[in-house]
This record gives C-alpha cells, structure tokens and sequence, in this order.
C-alpha cells in the first residue's frame, strides 16, 4: 500500500510543524554551539545527567557498538552482561551470522570480481563496442537480452543525437534558435511519448500473468520493446512487475533497464542488510567506518565495478585486524588505483617515460568536478574528465600526456594515516608520489586487477619524512606504508577518529593519547585500541548517553531496527538515504561522510528525517513490513519488557508505552508537551492511517474532540525526536 498525494501532503505539514517544535535550540543543548570541547557534555539536558544503570549501559552499547536495538536486545544485553556482549562483539567470527547470508544470497554480484560483472551487466564501452563489430554478442539467451536492450537504447541515443545534430545545421544559430533548441530536449518526442505509452499498456497486461510467464512474454518482446518497457515503469509499476519473481527474474528485468544498476542496488541493499540484521553489528559499524576513512567514490568510472570487491576484499577483510594490513590492502586495490588516477602515475625519469609514453609532471590533477584543497596546498580532483581544450571542447585530447601524479600520495598522508598537522611536506608528497609510481592495474576498463610496472617505477632513492627508502621497486612502497603505519602522528589522528565515532564529535585529549599509546604498542592492532576505548571511563560517562547525533545512515538503520521491520527490499531506504544526503558509496571528495553533529543538523535534513520517520511509522515504506504490525497495534508487541496486553486507550498511557518501545522511556518534557498538542488536535489524525487495516477497534482510543487516536503518527514523531536521533 503507498500513501496518497493527500497522505504525503499531510506528512510533510506535520514534519515542517515538529521540526520546528521539537528541534528548537533548547531541544539539543550544545548542538548551537559545536565547536565547544566536548560536545557530548550538557549539564543542562536532565536525560544526559541520569547515571547510567544496567539498562542505560546495555542501551548505550547498543547505540554506540551497533546500529542501535532490535526488540528485545536490551533485555538481552543486559541479562548476558555489557562486558561479555562487547567481548563477543570484539570476536565477530565467532558469532552465527547465518540468517543475514540467507538474505544476502540471492544478491549474486557480492561474489563477482570485476571481470565477471563487466562480462554480465556490460557497461557503455562493451555495448559501443559490440555496435561496431568489435566484440560479439554473447551466446547465452539471458546475458543476450540484456545486451540487446543495452544496444537498442544506444542505437537510439546515437540516432536521436543525429537528429540534433542535423536538425542544429538546417536551423540559424540566433539566440531564439539556440532556446527553441535546448526547450526542445527537454520535452519527449511524439514517437518517445507513445513508445513510453505503449510500454505502459503492456505492463498492465502483463502484471496479470504467472511470474514465469511473464518473463517468458518479455524474452519475446523486440529489444526497443523490452528497453523502453524497463525504463518507462513507475516504481509502484516495477513492484507490481516483479511480484512473485525470482530474484534472478527481477535482476534481469532490471539490468534491461540499466546493467550498472543492478551493481549500485546490490551493493547498497547488502549494506544496509547488513547494518539492520547482521549479529557482528561491531564489525559492520567497522566496516563502515573504515570504508568513509579509506573512501573511494562508486561513480567514478571503472570503479562502477570495483567497489564491491574493494569492500569485500579490502575493507572487511581487515576491519578488525592491523591498521598497517588494511592500510596495504587499500592502497594496492584497484578502486583506489583509479579513484585517486595513481594508476596511471609516471615516474619522471622511468623507461616510460624516456621511451615517449610518460609525460611532464602532473602535480595538480585538472579537471572540472568538485575540487578540495588539501591541507599542503594540493588540489584533488575525483572527476576524471579532462580539462577544456583551447577550442573550448572537454574531449580528451589526442595524446593525453601521463606523468607524476601526487593525488594517492597527498591524500594518504592528509587523510589516511598522518593526518592534515601530521608534520609531512610538500617535497615529502612529491617523494611518496614518486615511490608509488609503477602501482598500476591490468586493462581498468575491462576489470583488471593490481600490477606493478616496473617500467613507470621512478628509479633510485627517495626520502620521506626524513628516512632514506632505498632503490627497489615495489618494495618501496611497502616501506613507506609500514613507516606511516607506526608513525605516532598516525595513531594519534586514527585514535582520534575512532574517538569521534564511539565517544564524541571532540573528544576529550587524556582519552585519545591513551588509545594512541595502545596503537603503538600493540602494533596497530585495532580490536586492542577498540578494548581501551570500551573499557574508558570516557565512553561510559553519564554525560556520553545519547550526545551522538546519528548520521543519516545510523537513523534509516535504528529506525528500522527499534520497529523490528521486515525488509524485503532495501533500495527504497538508500533511496531515503540520498534525501537525507547520504547516499552509500556516492561521497565525491576522499574525505568520506562527516562523523560531526553540525553536518547534519539543519532544517532540511531534519525535515527529511521526519517525513522518513513519519512513513516508516505509519506503515507507508515501500519494502518493508512492520513485524506483527507493532507501532499499530501497541508497543507491547516491541519489547519483552513491556506486557502483552494491548495498546492503552488513555492517550498518555499510550504515548508512555510506545516512547518506552522505541525510546526506552528517554522522552524529554518538551518532546512530551509537543507530541500530546499533536494528539489533542488531532492534527494529520485524519489523513495518517493507521499501519494495519486489521487494526483492532480497542486500539484506536479516542480523545480530544472525538478524534482517533493514530499510533504510527505517534511512533514516527517519536522516531523524528531529538531523543531518538541522538545515540
């Protein structure tokens, strides 16, 4: 069921109303002030001052060391023992992680290296390729229909920029020309517009076919057909397509529409499965850290087909493991190689180059995407695009000229290990550039992996921060990460981070140096400096509880979980993630998504927040189903704490009982006061349904004025709180 036009209006006048009344600055004491020293300290917020008993710290766990709980888990927690739950955590291989590989199953593309997933969902070059003649297509009918879409829709694309382009030469070149022209691409042609109408039609003949039927009946469409038929449909239209298909079915369906889609949809499902079902919750919060501080961008290129294996193979694998193993495994991973364009850095005096294949130094990557300025006066560029030509052109010029470039070497002193006051140099990233050159990839484009070249190696010694790194290939490299792995600049600035994380946005200095002298010690261990930042009586102070705002990704995934929903398909909520600002795998710059409360606390992230928690709680979310219909037929049903009778009638009662479910009683006064103004108006209580039709009429108290109570609207402004968007 999809909410109506009516319902999302409604929604979102409710949201604008409870931002501004609930999120007022008196709301999140410190937040209007975030460059105070410790932003988690708020003598004024009674809820932050309550010592922390059992249940505060198996909550406060919970919130920190996974993505908040599940129904039930502070209960369990707590019987089991804060202490040994974090002690499982810290050994995630030991945990049965069964049920989340089941759901992770059917997404085939997270076993796939790059190589197999060019070959299954081909990007434009392959098609382009295939058009002219150049490769053959392939044999298999499933992979076939695929690539017959792909080329159908290039062959239109081809066909309708020559359209333009003759259509451009038979018309004068004034300004009222150039206008007509540029309207004119923004409205479908008549032929498009009844091929889209057309594809319409079948849709709604074939929605009533048996699954298996109906993708028989589209293997035997023409390709135009199928291409427009997958591109021209709703999402409630896709939904109604793919009911009842196998999974297979429905990633074939939709790779017609867009091979690279299926790619960037399995991705972002699985982590976001991940994040809501896994047992290893420690490790997938890892994970996701260690991802946004070695961040790599999706879109770029060929890393469209990388990434996946980058955060299989690179991240998780070492998450919990060395700092000095995962700082190798990224650096020699071909997602970075061509994120940060070191695979084609040319050392300036190598047989490449005095051979004709290298070129002047390229300290400055050019370019025309979203540039940052780096700490030492460098200029990062993700977008690969070259810069204008004279004539004003952004093609690439003939012979694009190759030579040194200082991105991957800037950027890991700056943001993966040193840190931007690291004490390291100008000349100091030159050095670094010029060891890595010859860390390069096998054919990127058709998804090589990792090589060393020695032929656009830069020979003999080099010097970084002060230490001579002798002559000798590749094993340059290895030093230099080794070196920059037990630098204490290094512990320090990673401390610091992980500090940021699990404690504060500034965290205090006695705890980072502690955590820093456990990095040293225990060679980069990170289980060893996570078991010194646990055991801190920085993490467990009274004034730590729920000072955290929660990222974009922390909310979706809490949300999710405190509701004990079912999800079925994930993509919806990346797609709330994009709203909010942050989408997975979409960060630009390499500085991966802020950890900071001030990044994300502003009107309109907080409004896309509450409309988010306002459908989720009213049962409207495409791809998920409430477990038991719990936020409609009572909060009873979310936690064995509470008893199993029904929702009470009493308004306050009621209000009580699901802010116990989802906030474990946390709700400040002015949350309370805000939410009850709400219920006695009963304002949206007219246009908000309740999650279930099946709802019980001892559910549905009365109040006011004769109104009907609604307890999705209560549970999704209660998951819109300060309270509840703090962790």
């Amino acid at each position: 069921m999809f909410p109506s036009r009516r319902v999302q209006r409604a929604q979102q006048c409710i949201a604008s109303l409870l931002v501004a009344l609930l999120w007022a600055p008196a709301a999140l004491p410190g937040l209007e002030s975030p460059s105070r020293s410790h932003s988690y300290s708020h003598p004024e917020d009674q809820t932050a001052q309550k010592p922390m008993g059992p249940s505060r710290r198996a909550l406060h766990a919970l919130n920190r060391l996974a993505f908040g709980p599940r129904p039930g888990d502070v209960e369990r927690v707590e019987a089991m023992g804060v202490e040994k739950w974090i002690d499982r955590q810290m050994e995630p291989e030991k945990l049965d992680d069964s049920a989340l590989e089941a759901r992770l199953a059917p997404l085939r593309t997270l076993k796939m290296d790059a190589r197999a997933m060019i070959e299954a969902f081909p990007p434009p070059p392959v098609i382009k390729a295939i058009a002219e003649g150049r490769l053959p297509m392939p044999s298999d009918p499933e992979k076939r229909a695929i690539y017959e879409s792909q080329l159908a829709l290039y062959r239109a694309r081809q066909q309708k920029k020559q359209e333009g382009a003759d259509s451009a030469d038979s018309k004068d070149n004034d300004a009222a020309g150039t206008a007509a022209g540029a309207d004119a691409q923004k409205v479908p042609s008549p032929a498009t517009r009844e091929l889209r109408r057309q594809a319409r039609q079948q849709a709604d003949a074939l929605v009533g076919l048996a699954p298996d039927l109906r993708m028989q009946a589209i293997l035997k469409m023409e390709p135009t057909e199928r291409m427009m038929l997958a591109r021209a449909l709703s999402p409630e239209m896709k939904d109604a397509m793919q009911e009842g298909m196998s999974f297979e079915q429905r990633e074939q369906l939709q790779a017609m529409a867009g091979p690279q889609q299926v790619i960037t949809g399995e991705l972002v499902q699985a982590k976001l499965l991940r994040a809501i079902y896994s047992e290893r919750q420690l490790q997938v919060v890892m994970d996701d850290f260690w991802f946004n501080h070695f961040n790599v961008y999706l879109q770029k290129g060929a890393d469209h087909y990388f990434t996946t294996s980058y955060e299989r193979d690179a991240i998780r694998k070492h998450s919990m493991g060395k700092f000095k193993d995962l700082l190798m495994a990224t650096a020699e991973h071909p997602a970075m190689l061509f994120y940060l364009d070191n695979f084609q850095s040319v050392g300036p005096n190598s047989d490449a180059a005095r051979n004709g294949q290298g070129g002047r130094g390229n300290r400055r990557q050019s370019g025309i995407g979203r540039g940052r300025r780096t700490g030492r006066g460098g200029v990062f560029n993700p977008d690969p695009t070259p810069a204008a030509n004279p004539d004003g052109s952004n093609m690439p010029s003939p012979k694009p000229k190759r030579g040194l470039n200082e991105n991957y070497a800037r950027e890991l002193m700056e943001l993966h290990t040193l840190g931007v006051d690291g004490g390291y140099t100008q000349q100091d990233i030159i050095e670094v550039a010029k060891v890595f050159t010859g860390w390069t990839m096998r054919q990127p484009r058709l998804g090589g992996g990792f090589e060393f070249n020695d032929r656009l190696h830069e020979p003999g010694d080099k010097t970084v921060l002060g230490h001579k790194i002798h002559s000798g290939g590749m094993d340059e490299g290895k030093k230099v990460l080794e070196l920059l792995a037990r630098n204490p600049s290094t512990a320090r600035f990673i401390s610091r981070k992980l500090a940021m994380r699990f404690v504060a946005d500034d965290p205090p200095p006695a705890l980072v140096e502690r955590m820093s002298a456990t990095f040293l010690k225990s060679d980069g261990d990170i289980r060893q400096v996570l078991r010194a930042l646990f055991k801190s009586p920085e993490f467990w102070a009274p004034e730590a509880y729920r000072a955290k705002v929660k990222t974009p990704l922390e909310f979706v995934v809490s949300a999710v979980r405190v509701t004990g929903a079912d999800v079925s398909n994930a993509l919806p909520l990346g797609q709330a993630l994009q709203r909010m600002g942050m989408a997975p795998y979409q960060m630009q710059p390499p500085t991966g998504y802020s950890m900071k409360a001030e990044t994300w606390v502003n009107s309109a992230a907080l409004l896309n927040r509450m409309n988010f928690a306002l459908t989720l709680g009213s049962g409207h979310m495409r791809g998920l189903t409430l477990n038991g219909d719990v936020v409609a037929a009572g909060a009873s049903r979310t936690t064995a704490s509470l008893p199993t009778a029904s929702l009470p009638t009493e308004p306050d009662a009621a209000l009580d009982a699901i802010a116990q479910a989802l906030l474990a009683g946390d709700m400040s006064p002015q949350t309370r006061e805000t939410i009850r103004k709400q219920m006695q108006s009963g304002a949206g209580s007219a246009e908000v349904r309740p999650v279930s039709s099946e709802q019980v009429s001892s559910d549905r108290a009365s109040y006011g004025r004769g109104k009907r109570m609604d307890a999705g609207l209560i549970a999704g402004l209660l998951l819109g709180s300060p309270e509840f968007q703090r962790r």
